[in-house]
């Protein structure tokens, strides 16, 4: 049996190594799918907008975790929930602008951030107060990265998990990671993310969430995550209700 995933640039998540793709999401698939018997996976590397169109129409059979919403679960099946993950800030070392998270952002109607097209990201901080016209649309990370560095924004935001990994990839030197805990002072919990799935591909999608209930929480789950920087802070909030996706 054969399965296809898509995957994205995205550390600690996914990237390519090599001529390989590695990263959490893709080393939970690759144990869940082979417990579920799939004997060859196939890796697709596309753009974040890509994702849930590309499964729809059939060109690869799931795609890594993303954030569950409501509007998604129209358009694909999810998984249970995998991880769950608050936003965070990417900002220039020293943190010139004193960027403390989306409010500050608001604040700040001088300051630009940069996001992924189509990322929750970008809705997260229009519903902070970030203006239109201080987001600036990228297509990939790298290109918000590079922009970032030469002072076209002035922070980027994804995962503040994801964030952490880049400062430390890229080196403190030229960037910082800034934590926003706008939902966790209001007693939210962060929100989670899942594998998605075609619509009417019941059987991969059963076949998956069988094995993830199973496996996830469990001693092995939690030293391969935390390879990759995964830790019981993203682990642990969605194993309670691993028996449906959470819309965030």
């Amino acid at each position: 049996m054969k399965v296809s995933i898509a995957y994205i640039e995205e550390p600690p998540f996914g990237w390519t190594q090599g001529e390989a793709a590695t990263g959490a999401d893709l080393e939970l698939a690759d144990v869940v799918l082979r417990a579920a018997g799939v004997t060859q996976i196939e890796h697709h590397l596309t753009t974040f907008g890509e994702l849930l169109p590309g499964v729809q129409r059939g060109r690869w059979d799931m795609n890594v975790p993303l954030f569950v919403t409501p509007q998604r679960m129209t358009e694909v099946d999810f998984s249970v929930p995998v991880w769950a993950i608050d936003d965070g800030l990417l900002v220039r070392a020293g943190n010139p602008e004193a960027l403390e998270g989306y409010g500050s952002l608001a604040q700040r109607v001088d300051a630009r951030l940069g996001v992924i097209v189509g990322q929750v990201q970008h809705q997260a901080a229009r519903s902070n107060g970030v203006r239109d016209e201080q987001i600036v649309l990228f297509v990939e990370q790298r290109d918000a990265i590079d922009a970032l560095l030469v002072g076209k924004i002035d922070a980027y935001a994804s995962t503040a998990l994801g964030n952490r990994i880049l400062a430390n990839r890229i080196g403190s030197g030229l960037v910082e990671a800034v934590s926003d805990n706008s939902r966790s002072a209001e007693g939210q919990r962060p929100p989670a993310g899942a594998f998605s799935f075609r619509k009417g591909n019941q059987g991969l999608l059963d076949a998956v969430n069988r094995q993830l209930r199973l496996y996830l929480g469990s001693a092995e789950h939690r030293q391969r995550m935390a390879s990759f920087g995964l830790t019981q802070t993203e682990i642990d909030p969605v194993l309670p209700v691993r028996g449906a996706p959470d819309v965030g």
